[in-house]
């Protein structure tokens, strides 16, 4: 029997967003910034001797290796490496689960590799920065590993006039769970203590695995019934090489993944390294303690899952594409006032811009990529193009905004950095053809 259009099936596989979102939310954007900016600063201060008052943020290393380099460069730096990781993983592994037709196995085992990582992040320790650091790369791979097993399941449950809607629902849920957690994590830090903050990383991987249990129970094991033989590594690559000559053989499909490429590499580096910007660049009040951060991000949150439904009912009128025109138009113009923003309320502001635009994008260009596939059982190895485009675009967005830095040795020119992508993924957008084009050898 058919999954596709199965409502049961649709809404297990948005529980997975609810599920994994509370990473994207809790570690990469709201408390683990904050608590690593903390721990470091406090490592900085209790070597030299040096109170607070007396050191620019600037100012503040930590040691790597025996090299003294900048908490927020380090951190860039991590998160590429642990891209370059996903990227190189997600391919051979794909083909593998396409082979196999066991696409579910793999989801479960980052899932699990991820969650235990973010929970060993209670241990985060800035006297000890190779082991501490080891751990964030990890959970990085983990999340990220996970998601594009998680998306090549979309093309299977929802038919293609659905997919828009359907991975809305999925980004929306997402927002709303992760804004939960974050608050309840809030609740605890605030109400009780700050010396509780690294509880919030165990309750992000319980968080994750119990309501990833939904998404496994509806899910399929194997809906093409395919029955590999016993060297299915190898044969998994000889998958992987069919799709890959497939998908060259595309010219819709192949110039939007160019443009997604660009504009994803964007969007996902102010994800990442947002808070990491605003901490820095950002003149907050002395006693705030990193109170104002979370109000815009959770304005960003909140604004962002109705930014997802907005764009995608923009998507039914205008068409996908000139929807993401508009989207990446704003991510320019936002990149260009946040070189010039000081004050609080202009990073509020800013934030707010961000949100509307933040979930919307990421929705309508993993249900635009879906809906471009040609007819395929192979759908783990076409998102492993989608997903090795997101995550080299990663590595490239976060390695930039890095050196950007370090070269001039002001956080903001690694904003203005940024808006290059935009532009290019704007320039691309523009190329894609309205209808698939087959290319005859």
């Amino acid at each position: 029997m058919s999954i596709k259009g199965d409502k049961k099936v649709i809404k297990g596989w948005i529980m997975y967003d609810w599920a994994n979102s509370v990473y994207s939310l809790v570690i990469s954007s709201a408390i683990f910034p904050i608590f690593y900016e903390a721990q470091t600063t406090a490592a900085y201060l209790n070597k030299t001797g040096l109170n607070s008052n007396e050191i620019d943020t600037n100012d503040v290393t930590v040691d790597f290796f025996g090299y003294h380099v900048s908490p927020s460069v380090l951190y860039s730096l991590i998160i590429s490496v642990s891209f370059l990781f996903v990227s190189f993983l997600s391919p051979i592994l794909s083909g593998i689960a396409d082979y196999t037709g066991n696409k579910k196995a793999f989801l479960k085992f980052f899932c699990y590799f991820g969650a235990f990582f973010c929970c060993t992040l209670f241990f985060f320790d800035a006297n000890h920065m190779e082991l501490s650091m080891l751990a964030v790369m990890l959970a990085s791979i983990g999340f990220w590993c996970s998601l594009v097993f998680y998306n090549a399941f979309l093309p299977e449950i929802a038919p293609l006039d659905q997919q828009d809607e359907i991975s809305a629902r999925g980004f929306f849920m997402g927002y709303i769970g992760s804004v939960i957690l974050l608050v309840l994590c809030l609740a605890m830090i605030m109400g009780i203590g700050t010396h509780l903050t690294k509880y919030s990383f165990i309750l992000v991987g319980l968080w994750w695995v119990f309501f990833a249990q939904r998404t496994y129970k509806v899910l399929p094991t194997n809906p093409f019934k395919k029955k590999p033989e016993a060297d299915y590594i190898w044969k998994g690559f000889r998958e992987l090489r069919i799709v890959y000559k497939e998908f060259m053989q595309t010219t819709r499909l192949k110039k939007y993944l160019y443009a997604f490429f660009f504009f994803n590499s964007g969007v996902q580096t102010v994800m990442l390294l947002a808070t990491i910007f605003a901490s820095k660049a950002i003149d907050w009040p002395e006693d705030d303690g990193g109170q104002g951060l979370i109000i815009a991000i959770l304005l960003i949150q909140i604004l962002a899952a109705i930014g997802a439904k907005v764009m995608s009912n923009m998507s039914i009128k205008i068409g996908n594409i000139t929807t993401l025109k508009i989207s990446v138009v704003i991510w320019i113009f936002l990149c260009g006032g946040a070189y010039i923003i000081t004050t609080p309320i202009e990073f509020y502001i800013m934030a707010a811009g961000v949100g509307l635009v933040m979930g919307g994008i990421q929705s309508i260009a993993r249900s635009t990529y879906s809906k471009y596939l040609p007819e395929t059982t192979d759908h783990a190895s076409y998102f492993s193009f989608y997903d090795v485009s997101e995550k080299i675009g990663i590595v490239l967005g976060t390695a930039f905004f890095a050196f950007t830095e370090y070269y001039f040795d002001d956080i903001r020119y690694s904003v203005i950095s940024i808006a290059i992508f935009f532009v290019i993924g704007l320039f691309y957008l523009f190329k894609v053809p309205k209808k698939e084009k087959i290319i005859t050898t």
